[in-house]
């Protein structure tokens, strides 16, 4: 699912960036520079709001971008947000027999392993 929120970046004597969200209060991050400041905007309002997602939380409502009053150093921009659903889901799953019993001798969940396994082919 994605979301869209308007952040403001307030740049820094040191070229550094400081991001905020208006609409989420506590959600705060910094980039070192204009480029690593927008990566790290997506990364934080992604992370906030799959935090929110996972306690059951309303997202707030998204403020309109020019009702944002900004700062002489700063500027409003949109950030995107591309929230995973972490549910679980059942599949069934074929493996030889063996392999079936190594993991269960060894004492590891083959979810966990499946999981690992998938984070680790998919990076």
């Amino acid at each position: 699912m994605n979301y869209i929120y308007p952040a403001i970046f307030s740049s820094n004597d040191d070229g550094s960036y400081t991001i905020t969200y208006p609409d989420l209060k506590g959600c705060i991050s910094e980039g070192k520079d204009l480029e690593n400041a927008m990566v790290m905007a997506q990364s934080a309002l992604s992370q906030w709001l799959e935090y929110l997602d996972s306690d059951k939380q309303e997202f707030p409502k998204p403020s309109e971008i020019i009702e944002i009053t900004v700062e002489g150093n700063e500027f409003t921009s949109l950030i995107r947000a591309d929230i995973r659903d972490s549910r679980a889901v059942k599949r069934t799953v074929s493996l030889p027999k063996w392999m079936d019993e190594k993991v269960s001798e060894m004492g590891l969940s083959l979810s966990r392993v499946l999981q690992d396994a998938l984070a680790k082919k998919m990076s």
